[in-house]
């Protein structure tokens, strides 16, 4: 097939940790790209690529590279950790350095590859008052008064965090829309159900706002960690299982690290006729 491009076409690629997917477009050297049109388009699984996030990458002044986060329905996303060490990944393989620095709504991260491939990277502290998640009133955010007795966490992004007997028997597609818009959350919420299953061990299933149901997220996992420990559930390294595969976290003095694989899907191309439907 002949491979013909156009100078108004937009290069992205695709990558996944365990499963939570995203579309990267690289965006340094030039001016940001993605309006909540281009995201939502993007995101629609027949009509155009399909993710659970964007991630654009951008030039930063202090750090190696900065990270904007967008989600399937337009919205834009404040953190998103699996995407974080994918990127993290990418530029690592361009320099050829194992260490890197970002910058996010979160701050600025570190980003390291260990010597079995893995990537991790330190998410910053978690937000425990109840201003920062934020929720919509003062409450102890270890107890939420909503049924089930959630609690919430903020890492960059508000989280609903259910401990149950068996996360597999939750409904998930029913319970997770249904408190991701619960009022107490003004910012909505990602909403996850955790189960214990072994010393320091966990079995976690996500609902991501503007997002639905997806194999993986690493915000998520990381506040199902933090939770669990605040709880007495658990020390502050765990081993967490989600549907797409494990994540470690580890809750450190510097803040709480997520460790795991990535993946690299393909790279495409954006045709002109398609962005210029967008306008």
């Amino acid at each position: 097939m002949k491979n013909d491009t156009h100078p108004n076409d937009l290069a992205f690629l695709k990558m996944h940790g365990l499963g939570n997917d995203f579309v990267i477009i690289d965006s340094r050297g030039s001016a940001a790209v993605t309006t909540p049109a281009l995201a939502r388009a993007l995101g629609d699984r027949n009509r155009g690529v399909g993710f659970d996030q964007l991630a654009e990458i951008r030039d930063a002044q202090d750090a190696d590279f900065q990270l904007d986060f967008w989600n399937s329905d337009g919205s834009q996303a404040g953190a998103c950790g699996n995407a974080t060490r994918c990127v993290s990944d990418l530029v690592m393989r361009e320099t050829g350095q194992d260490s890197i620095r970002l910058t996010t709504s979160r701050g600025t991260l570190l980003a390291q590859r260990r010597a079995d491939g893995l990537v991790s990277v330190n998410l910053g502290a978690p937000q425990l008052d109840w201003a920062e998640i934020p929720l919509a009133q003062a409450l102890p955010t270890m107890h939420l008064p909503l049924p089930g007795d959630p609690a919430g966490v903020g890492m960059g992004n508000p989280h609903c965090v259910f401990f149950v007997p068996d996360a597999d028997a939750v409904a998930l597609s029913t319970e997770g829309p249904r408190f991701e818009v619960d009022p107490l959350f003004p910012q909505k919420a990602n909403v996850e159900f955790a189960s214990v299953i072994g010393p320091d061990h966990l079995r976690m299933r996500v609902w991501e706002r503007g997002a639905g149901i997806t194999l993986a997220c690493g915000t998520g996992a990381c506040a199902v960690a933090v939770a669990a420990h605040l709880r007495g559930l658990t020390g502050r390294k765990v081993r967490l299982d989600l549907d797409g595969g494990t994540l470690e976290i580890d809750w450190r003095e510097d803040g709480v690290w997520m460790t795991g694989p990535v993946a690299y899907v393909f790279n495409g191309v954006l045709t002109s006729e398609f962005l210029a439907a967008l306008i």
